[in-house]
Order: C-alpha cells, then sequence, then structure tokens
C-alpha cells in the first residue's frame, strides 16, 4: 500500500494503522519526517513527477492500493492547486498507463458540499456546491477520482492527535500551551456555529475499509455523525489541557471557515458499504490532540 502525503496528520495515522494490519507500507511525501521512520519511504512531490514516472514506481513496488491524503491549505489558488489537483491528475494519468491499476482511495473533504441549511444531513446525494477556493479544489480532485473508478471519502473537520497547524484546534492549543507557561489569561472569539468533528485515527480506519471493500466509483461521507456545538467542543478541550477556567474569556465570535454555520454528516453509507463506524468520542479525540506533544 502506498500513502501519499504520509507526513501529514492524515497519512502518518494511515501508514501506521496499515502496518500494524500486515500491509508493507511505502510511504511517500516530499520530506522524510522522523515519525515514519518505520516504513519504507520515497521522498516524491508527485505533483512535480511525470506521470510515467509515477507508473513506473508503482509498478515497481507492486502497488495494490494508492491512499492519497496529501494536500495543504495554500494562499495562492496555483499553490493550492499544485498541491491538491496536482497530485491527483498524475496519479490518475499514471494509474492509465498500468495494465492492472492499482486501487485508488482519495481522502476528500465534506466541504466540497458547500454550506447547506441548518438542520440538514450531509448524505452523498446532494449536488456539491463548494463556495470556496480550497473546497472547489478539493472538489476537483473528488471528480476526477470518481471518474477513474476511485473511491473519495469525505471527511469532516478533523481532530485528534497532530492537527495540522492551520487548523482552530491547533491553534488553540498554542496559545494555551503558552498561556500555561507564562500566567496570562486567553481571550477566545467562539463562533455560534455547530460542526461534525470526526478523529483522524478514524479517518485512518475508514481509508483502509475503502482500501479493500467491493465498491469503485463511490463517494462516501465519513464524519461522527452529530453537529456539536463549537463552545462546547471548545470548554471540553481547555478540561482536557487543565487550563484554569479563571484565565479564559470567551467572547462571540464571527463564522469565517467553510460551512456556514452547521455541518452534520450522514454517515449510514459509510456504515452500510464499508462497516465502518466513529470509535472516539470528541472528549478522547481532544484529550488526544493536547497529549501528543
Amino acid at each position: 500500500m502506498a500513502v501519499i502525503g504520509a507526513t501529514g496528520c492524515v497519512g502518518r495515522q494511515i501508514c501506521g494503522l496499515a502496518a500494524r494490519r500486515g500491509h508493507d507500507v511505502l510511504a511517500i511525501a516530499r520530506r522524510k519526517a522522523p515519525h515514519i521512520a518505520d516504513h519504507t519511504f520515497i521522498p516524491l512531490d508527485v505533483a512535480a513527477t511525470s506521470k510515467e514516472n509515477i507508473a513506473e514506481l508503482l509498478a515497481s513496488q507492486r502497488v495494490g492500493t494508492v491512499v492519497n491524503a496529501a494536500g495543504r491549505w495554500g494562499p495562492t489558488e496555483a499553490e493550492m492547486a499544485h498541491s491538491h489537483l496536482g497530485v491527483v491528475q498524475r496519479l490518475v494519468a499514471a494509474q492509465a498507463l498500468l495494465d492492472h491499476a492499482p486501487r485508488l482511495v482519495h481522502i476528500g473533504s465534506i466541504h466540497e458540499y458547500g454550506p447547506v441549511p441548518n438542520g440538514t444531513a450531509l448524505h452523498e446525494a446532494i449536488e456539491p456546491c463548494p463556495s470556496d477556493m480550497y473546497s472547489q479544489t478539493k472538489l476537483a480532485c473528488s471528480m476526477a477520482v470518481l471518474a477513474s473508478g476511485g473511491v473519495v471519502l469525505r471527511a469532516a473537520n478533523m481532530f485528534g492527535p497532530y492537527p495540522p497547524e492551520e487548523t482552530f484546534f491547533a491553534s488553540l492549543l498554542r496559545r494555551l500551551r503558552g498561556a500555561l507557561r507564562t500566567g496570562e489569561t486567553v481571550e477566545l472569539a467562539i463562533a455560534e456555529a455547530k460542526r461534525d468533528f470526526v478523529d483522524v485515527r478514524d479517518v485512518a480506519t475508514a481509508a483502509l475499509a475503502a482500501a479493500t471493500a467491493p465498491v469503485s466509483g463511490q463517494v462516501i461521507n465519513i464524519g461522527s455523525g452529530v453537529a456539536v456545538d463549537m463552545r462546547e467542543l471548545v470548554m471540553t478541550f481547555v478540561a482536557a489541557a487543565g487550563f484554569p477556567s479563571d484565565r479564559l474569556r470567551t467572547v462571540e465570535g464571527q463564522v469565517r471557515s467553510h460551512g456556514g454555520e452547521w455541518i452534520e454528516v450522514d454517515i449510514g453509507l459509510a456504515g452500510r458499504l464499508l462497516g465502518w463506524r466513529p470509535a472516539f468520542t470528541a472528549a478522547e479525540s481532544l484529550r488526544a490532540m493536547w497529549d501528543e506533544r
């Protein structure tokens, strides 16, 4: 099994889980990181590599499944297209050159659907209508994967161990740790929004299930199945951090992230096709995020 974006928060979990389940793991990323030292590693910018070279690599390593967990937030449309769509386009083109193309599982985003009315459970039959550059790029990736016969896992907001630096909870984690060192008070703006969060380890489990499930050309939504108030999640995280409540001041904030005021994922199809359900509670995920230093 090859994992693209192996050093990221999702990729590292997929690599570890796949190895524990007996898979030979080929970790692919632009730069090596200590946490994937136990896996065979190839430094490669897939988006900047020819389809012929990618096809040769997959064939020579006898890769049966490729899980694409690559992609990061970029400040410009060009950077976003390179790190997301560029990777998928090269992978799909490389597959077309092979007599026995590996199965492709792609980690997409629930934000591909765009904002929906409060109370809506996001299911796979909803027509995507992304509202920003990130979501539009992720949708383009998913459409390319689906056209090739691959499987797309549209994952909800993720938390758990080693969150990406640009995420809300990663930023909050840094602020709380800094304030614990200095004794300062933290002022935090919290929007009146409800979000569906899923543990990154549960996403890895879904990716491994999709690698062997008898499905193709299919979108499958992955989440907790519950929209949780952001204030509740924040206070759960603050408690997990052991941060003194008298040194936290909350004010009303504006919704600035993807998805508007409401995200709740219908995970029924994941259960039926993959036999998958999330295993971690929000409290467990937030505790793990704090504990993994």
